[in-house]
């Protein structure tokens, strides 16, 4: 359908993908200790919306354009570098008080609380420039060269990739949010969290802003 092929090996490919742990794995398990279930859920959700841009360009040629722009690449990279850090440096200087775990949990239900973290998500994915490489790399090898639908089979591959995914990261997000509220009314234990994930989204960045094309 639509020139797609080898259809069954990109299933298995992506479902290998998503349970190595990556950035945005750990940025889903850091929203999901510092807040709750609710605030890993949301934060899936931006990613998902992250990586619907990125069909969306593959399909479109712009993620090949950016690939071969050597500006666009770097600048790409060090926004998103950047945004890493600062929001491990919060996690870090975040000085969290006795109940502080069942507060997060109730300040993520707010409106702009989920608008935040689905932001966060949503640019944690965009501004990473290996996603970038990655559909443009990866999605190509599952079109037929021949295919007079190319777009509709890139889009096509890009729901699949979005939909498995969504599931993947919801379900990381649980669990992450169900060991959380062990740790309800031990802002000691808390705090450490934090500043490991914290410490973690920096070493992201760091490793980020150190990557070659």
């Amino acid at each position: 359908m639509f020139g797609i092929t080898h259809f069954e090996f990109f299933v298995a490919a992506v479902f290998l993908l998503n349970v190595t742990p990556g950035p945005d794995t750990a940025y889903i398990v850091g929203r999901s200790v510092a807040q709750g279930r609710g605030a890993g859920l949301m934060s899936a959700l931006g990613i998902s919306a992250g990586c619907c841009v990125h069909s969306l360009a593959c399909a479109f040629g712009l993620t090949a354009l950016l690939a071969a722009s050597a500006t666009a690449f770097t600048v790409i990279k060090f926004v998103g570098a950047i945004y890493l850090a600062y929001l491990g440096i919060r996690l870090i200087l975040t000085k969290p008080a006795a109940g502080d775990a069942q507060g997060d949990v109730r300040a993520a239900g707010t409106p702009k609380s989920l608008r935040q973290l689905f932001l966060q998500g949503f640019w944690t994915n965009v501004l990473n420039p290996k996603v970038v490489l990655f559909f443009v790399s990866f999605f190509p090898q599952f079109v037929s060269t021949s295919s007079d639908n190319k777009s509709l089979a890139f889009l096509a591959l890009g729901v699949v990739f979005v939909v498995m995914s969504t599931v993947w990261n919801s379900f990381v997000a649980w669990i992450a949010g169900s060991v959380t509220r062990r740790f309800s009314g031990k802002p000691g234990v808390k705090k450490w969290l934090d500043r490991t994930i914290g410490s973690a989204f920096v070493g992201l960045g760091i490793k980020l802003a150190t990557t070659a094309r």
